[in-house]
């Protein structure tokens, strides 16, 4: 281990890096829009995870690429948590990955090279953990230190989970506890615990493997995962392709026992607020949300959970495919409704469903 602390070399971390919503929408405003081969399933237009290409009646090939700059200090647990979120855009298509790339970039004047082994290291037990080889890469002297993956998969070119075919009566299905930016910030402020690291740590490092075999649910309509644009922003990518609502209601999510303490002490992050900004006027909040509770909506996920919406018949099913995978906090946390594209949240769910039955204010510390 090196004296040097990863995330002093950065201007941000993990997923909180991302470009805004809505600076990005004005960036690819005026880019123009590539020849679209027929083949291309799955391109930018929804804003999708990962791009799908068919290449045969029986197979179609999902690529997809994510890095960012150190969430954490240790650098074998930075490789771990950057590879695990690449690879979660393969699963949150439902596809099975087959081999990643590495981008690395790196200040070599500032770290020494066992460190930058090390981040390497971590991202290279991840792949090993998903049954996959890291093929190559490429990597660069940077000012600051960046990691993370090129990751490809396979899939039936009929079994692609999109993010933008949800449909109406769905239930909404998060697949991880939330509170990973409020973390991240304690963190570069030293003053998160010994638990909540580990909290943080457990929930970034574990693959999103149940994507895959969710496919074979016929109830399961749309998935996304929940990264940089936290709760909100990725739920409204899904109301905006779907063309529907969403309610959400907030006593059911799954928050992180250490991040709603932090987060009800102050903490928070820098993308919370800007992403707020970028989403917020399609967004309705009960009059007396507490400030806290807006910032926890908002709050940038790193490696975050799966987000699916499914039909309320196969709710148990999901359910119990998470629970079995080890993900002890999915939750039910809402529904997809006909109407306006606007999420509306609520303390709790109005009409209770078979679809909202289901529901989980604490998770296991």
């Amino acid at each position: 281990m090196s004296d040097v602390r990863l995330t002093s070399l950065s201007h941000g971390g993990g997923c909180g890096c991302k470009i805004a919503p809505a600076a990005l929408t004005e960036i690819l405003a005026k880019v123009p829009r590539p020849f679209l081969d027929p083949a291309l399933l799955v391109g930018i237009e929804t804003s999708d995870d990962a791009a799908v290409y068919r290449l045969n009646d029986e197979q179609a090939v999902v690529a997809t690429t994510d890095f960012f700059m150190p969430i954490v200090d240790d650098p074998y647990d930075f490789g771990r948590i950057a590879a695990t979120n690449a690879l979660s855009d393969i699963y949150a298509m439902g596809a099975r990955p087959i081999f990643a790339l590495a981008i690395v970039g790196m200040p070599l004047n500032k770290l020494p090279v066992n460190v930058i082994q090390d981040i390497l290291a971590g991202g290279a037990s991840v792949c090993e953990a998903a049954g996959i080889p890291i093929a190559g890469g490429h990597s660069i002297d940077s000012v600051e230190p960046i990691y993370g993956l090129v990751a490809l998969g396979v899939i039936h070119p009929q079994r692609v989970k999109r993010n933008s075919t949800a449909r109406a009566g769905d239930a909404i299905v998060l697949g991880k506890a939330l509170g990973v930016g409020i973390l991240s910030a304690a963190l570069k402020k030293g003053a998160l615990p010994e638990e909540g690291y580990r909290q943080m740590l457990a929930s970034t490092t574990q693959l999103n493997t149940v994507g895959h075999p969710l496919v074979e649910i016929p109830g399961v309509h749309s998935m996304t995962d929940v990264t940089g644009f936290g709760l909100l922003g990725h739920l409204a990518e899904i109301c905006r392709g779907s063309r529907l609502g969403a309610r959400v209601a907030f006593e059911s999510l799954p928050v992180l026992p250490a991040a709603l303490s932090l987060v009800q002490q102050g903490y928070n992050t820098g993308a919370a607020p800007r992403n707020w900004a970028s989403y917020g006027h399609d967004v309705r909040l009960p009059d007396d949300l507490a400030p806290w509770q807006q910032a926890l909506l908002c709050d940038p996920q790193t490696s975050g959970g799966l987000l699916v919406t499914c039909a309320p018949q196969a709710v148990t099913e999901v359910l119990s495919l998470f629970r079995d995978a080890g993900f002890a906090s999915a939750a039910v946390i809402g529904q997809m409704q006909v109407g306006a594209v606007r999420i509306t949240v609520d303390y709790r769910l109005d009409s209770p469903s078979e679809s909202a039955a289901v529901q989980v204010t604490e998770i296991p510390g």
